[in-house]
């Protein structure tokens, strides 16, 4: 018998919700083989609140509150933006609990990011992420996004961010 994921909601997060997601986040990112998170990013992800005051955190939630995974959708530039150009947003600290992955959870907080972009009429929407984290890299293909190496960044002398792009509308 294969268990069913629950039902959920993806919404943006409340003040309330901040240091449990910060948690969630962190552990999800833990829970990727081979990956690190230096002292500093783990701070960085843990501050939801500060987050949430200058991009749309949301969080997906299950019937009965729980918090299920988070992502932050950045829609102009600032401190979390990951590009120049007004036309872009970018999508940030995409996590899902260890518990509710391969449910959607993922899958629905990337397209609401994507539905997000779309309806704001950017040009397209961009993320990074590390090498380590392959189901991440799966799902961002499925949904039409292509690597972008020339967009890569060195965080640290051992940490590549590899550059994902989905272009939303035509180039002008």
């Amino acid at each position: 018998m294969v268990a069913r994921m629950p039902e959920f909601t993806v919404r943006p997060v409340r003040p309330e919700e901040h240091a449990a997601l910060g948690d969630l986040t962190v552990a999800a990112y833990e829970a990727v083989p081979g990956e690190t998170i230096s002292p500093g990013y783990e701070d960085t992800l843990r501050d939801v609140g500060t987050r949430s005051g200058e991009a749309d955190v949301l969080v997906a939630v299950d019937a009965a509150g729980t918090l299920m995974g988070g992502v932050t959708y950045v829609r102009g530039t600032g401190r979390y933006a990951e590009f120049d150009s007004e036309d872009e947003a970018s999508i940030r600290m995409l996590a899902v609990s260890p518990d509710a992955q391969r449910g959607g959870v993922g899958r629905r907080l990337v397209q609401d990011c994507i539905d997000r972009a779309t309806a704001a009429g950017k040009a397209r929407i961009m993320l990074h992420t590390t090498e380590a984290m392959h189901t991440a890299q799966a799902l961002y293909g499925s949904l039409g996004f292509e690597r972008a190496p020339g967009r890569d960044r060195m965080v640290q002398p051992s940490m590549r961010l590899i550059a994902y792009v989905l272009e939303l509308t035509p180039t002008r």
